[in-house]
C-alpha cells in the first residue's frame, strides 16, 4: 500500500512543479512593473533564502554543511543563483515571459559543448539534439522580422542566453561534485550567500534602484516566487529522488510550455507561430539531449 503512495504523491509534486516554475515567468514580469531587475533579484532570493531556511527547518533537514560541500555551495550559488536570477530579470524586462522561459530553459542544451569542453563523450543524438534546440532558438528570435537595431532587446535576448549558460555550468559542477548533504539541504547556503552577491552587483549598477514593497503587485509576487519557489524547488528535488531521472527530466520540459500557456491567460501575451514553431524545436532538442545523456 505504501509503495502506491509514493508514486502518486511523485507525480503530485511533479504537477506542482512544473505549474510553479512555469508561473514564475508571469510572475517576474509583473513584479518588473514595481522593481527594478537587479534589487527584485536580490528581494527575490532573499525571500527564497528565508523560506528554504524555514522549511528545511520544519522537516527536520537543516544542517551545516561540511568542508566538502563548500566549494559547490559557492560555485552553484553562484552560477545558478547569482548570475541565473539577475541575468532572467533583465531579460524578462525587455523580452516577452514566454519566450524568456523558453530561452532560459536552453540550459540543457548547453551542456552539450560544455560536455565536449569537458572532455566527456557525447553522443551524435546529442549533437544533433543541441543543434535542434539551436534551430528552435533561431525560430523564436525570428531573425528576418528582428528588430537588430534596438540594442536594449538584444541585451535583454543575451542576458537570457547568458543566463542558460550558467545554469548548465553550474548543472555540470554539481553532477562532478561528490555531495554529503542533498542539493536541497545546501540550498539555502546558496541562496544565502547569492543573496549578498547579488545585493552588492545591485548597488553598484542599480544606486537608484527600487522594490516598491507595498504595492499589492510585489506583494503577490514575491509570495509566489519566494514563497511558493522554494516550495517548487523542495518538490522538483523530492521527484528526482522518486522517479527515474530521464522521467523527470523529460517532464519537466512542461515548465517552458507552462510559461507560455500563463503568460498569454495572465498577460495577454500572443502564441505567435515563431514562438510556438521554435518552442517544438528547442523541447525536441531538450529531449533528444536528455535520452542522449541517459547512455552514459
Amino acid at each position: 500500500m505504501h509503495g502506491s503512495r509514493v508514486p502518486r504523491a511523485a507525480w503530485l509534486q511533479l504537477g506542482a512543479a512544473i505549474l510553479l516554475f512555469g508561473l514564475a515567468w508571469p510572475a517576474i514580469k509583473l513584479g518588473l512593473t514595481e522593481a527594478t531587475p537587479l534589487w527584485f533579484a536580490v528581494a527575490r532570493i532573499g525571500l527564497c533564502c528565508a523560506t528554504s531556511f524555514v522549511v528545511l527547518a520544519l522537516i527536520g533537514r537543516l544542517a551545516w554543511p561540511r568542508r566538502a560541500d563548500w566549494p559547490v555551495i559557492l560555485s552553484v550559488g553562484f552560477f545558478q543563483i547569482a548570475c541565473f536570477f539577475p541575468l532572467a530579470n533583465l531579460g524578462v524586462a525587455v523580452v516577452p515571459a514566454g519566450r524568456s522561459g523558453v530561452l532560459a530553459y536552453t540550459m540543457t542544451l548547453w551542456m552539450v559543448p560544455l560536455a565536449l569542453f569537458a572532455g566527456e563523450r557525447v553522443g551524435w543524438r546529442g549533437v544533433v539534439g543541441a543543434l535542434l534546440g539551436l534551430a528552435g532558438v533561431a525560430v523564436i528570435v525570428d531573425p528576418l522580422h528582428f528588430d537588430w537595431s534596438n540594442r536594449i532587446v538584444l541585451f535583454g535576448h543575451a542576458c537570457l542566453l547568458l543566463a542558460a549558460l550558467c545554469w548548465a555550468i553550474a548543472i555540470l559542477q554539481a553532477r562532478r561534485h561528490v555531495w554529503h548533504l542533498t542539493p536541497l539541504q545546501v540550498l539555502p547556503w546558496q541562496m544565502a550567500i547569492a543573496t549578498a552577491l547579488v545585493a552588492i552587483v545591485a548597488a553598484i549598477f542599480e544606486p537608484d534602484g527600487y522594490v516598491r514593497f507595498d504595492r499589492p503587485v510585489i506583494q503577490a509576487t514575491l509570495f509566489l516566487l519566494g514563497i511558493l519557489g522554494a516550495i517548487a524547488t523542495w518538490a522538483a528535488v523530492s521527484v528526482a529522488r522518486a522517479l527515474p531521472p530521464v522521467t523527470s527530466s523529460l517532464a519537466m520540459l512542461g515548465v517552458p510550455l507552462m510559461a507560455i500557456a500563463a503568460s498569454a491567460l495572465l498577460l495577454g501575451e500572443p502564441v505567435t507561430s515563431p514562438l510556438a514553431i521554435g518552442s517544438a524545436l528547442v523541447i525536441a532538442g531538450i529531449a533528444i539531449v536528455i535520452l542522449d545523456r541517459s547512455r552514459d
